[in-house]
């Protein structure tokens, strides 16, 4: 069985607050002498994820 997967769509201002979360959760790990492994792995696909414009109407 495949595995399901989810497309976020965010604008710009949303991507950076989301990349500025990432690493303070991964700096509190650090502190805790946590392993940062899958923080590590999340702020990398954000940074390379593709960007899609996309037209927004307002009714």
């Amino acid at each position: 069985m495949r595995e399901k997967t989810n497309h976020l769509y965010v604008d710009s201002q949303e991507r950076n607050l989301l990349l500025h979360s990432l690493v303070e959760l991964k700096n509190q790990l650090i502190q805790q002498g946590r392993y940062t492994d899958c923080v590590d792995e999340l702020i990398f696909k954000v940074i390379n994820a593709p960007t899609k414009r996309m037209k927004i109407e307002y009714i």
